[in-house]
């Protein structure tokens, strides 16, 4: 077994570890986040970190109210900008916490007037002294690679951010998200039958909308680094905007598809996709009222929208490493990649 395959399996624990972890934490840190009454949030991150910051926008956006922008590092780093950041809350996120820009972006804010917080998986990094407070995500060391365990113990994270930054988000829904991803692994016989129909594929496109947007950019980063799949990732909204010409018949389209708000506009791409004759692929839940598709990936039980972004991402995970397998290639030796990435 892969090292990739490992560390997916792992997932439920590393959840639940870093949720018994940081509970209390995030409920303290909410008590001080009521005095400060913080105006905006931005996040900063690289790769599958920047995935887990876009998932972050929506749902701190959507559960408290709060303004929340993604930072572009280059602005600190290259330009040298000085923005002013009163009353501003700055995340970063990274997993080694040893991102030169990233942390360089921090310590900027931080003398600029924010309030700093780290999110990372190891407590004695370089984004642990340069930040106000970290969070830790607690998944064990990551072996792979590609990252997998830690993109959803950040996941997990943000929801305790945003359980203490407003009301919607709650503990208890939070603590059943490890279940969810237990389940979910149960799907990897149904996906090992299923690969093997996708070994030949050398492009697709993957969309989401709201909450699993950001899990569109995350699996579609896992098959370019892994399967040397050139995936493009697309909001379905934005894709009716331009990108739907580039389908023919037989074209991949992996569709994120949760029961919930977005679920009507989804589907009805999705039959639009049908008489284009594209090949779809739909990840939703077991029981939703899905469209005719070519394969369907059902996450078992009902899940709130709020909460499937993680239980969601785990069988697009396991589709990446076996297809890997089934083509031949190492999900644990991408060619030109390393666990730690320094840019400025």
């Amino acid at each position: 077994m892969s090292r990739m395959l490992e560390e997916i399996r792992q997932q439920p624990e590393a959840l639940r570890r870093t949720f018994e972890a940081e509970r209390d934490h995030a409920a303290e840190f909410g008590r001080f986040a009521r005095q400060r009454n913080f105006r905006l949030a931005v996040l900063v991150a690289r790769g599958t970190s920047d995935n887990a910051a876009l998932f972050g926008r929506y749902l701190i956006e959507l559960t408290t109210g709060i303004p929340v922008s993604l930072a572009a590092p280059s602005i600190y780093t290259l330009y040298h900008a000085r923005l002013s950041l009163k009353d501003t809350l700055v995340v970063g996120i990274s997993q080694s916490g040893e991102g030169e820009d990233i942390n360089r972006v921090l310590e900027a804010s931080r003398r600029h007037g924010a309030y700093t917080v780290g999110i990372t998986n190891e407590a004695k990094s370089r984004m642990a002294q340069v930040v106000d407070e970290v969070f830790l995500v607690r998944a064990g060391r990551q072996r792979s690679v590609a990252a997998t365990k830690t993109y959803t113990g950040q996941l997990l994270v943000l929801y305790l951010l945003a359980s203490a930054l407003g009301r919607e988000v709650t503990a208890e829904g939070i603590s059943e998200i490890p279940s969810h991803v237990q389940s979910a692994l149960a799907l990897a016989h149904t996906l090992e039958d299923l690969v093997p129909r996708y070994r030949y594929m050398r492009q697709c496109a993957v969309v989401a909308r709201g909450l699993n947007y950001a899990n569109a950019f995350e699996l579609a980063l896992k098959l370019m680094e892994t399967c040397y799949v050139v995936a493009e990732r697309f909001s379905s909204a934005d894709f009716l905007h331009g990108p739907i010409a580039l389908i023919e018949r037989d074209f991949p389209v992996l569709i994120f598809m949760p029961p919930g708000r977005t679920f009507a506009g989804l589907k009805s791409l999705a039959l639009r996709l049908r008489r284009l004759r594209a090949e779809t692929l739909l990840i939703s839940s077991e029981g939703a009222p899905l469209p005719p598709a070519t394969r369907a990936i059902l996450v078992p039980g009902a899940i709130p929208e709020l909460y499937t972004p993680i239980p969601y991402i785990v069988p697009g995970q396991l589709f990446a490493a076996l297809l890997a397998e089934t083509k031949g290639l190492d999900p644990d030796k991408p060619r030109s990649l390393q666990i730690v990435t320094r840019t400025l």
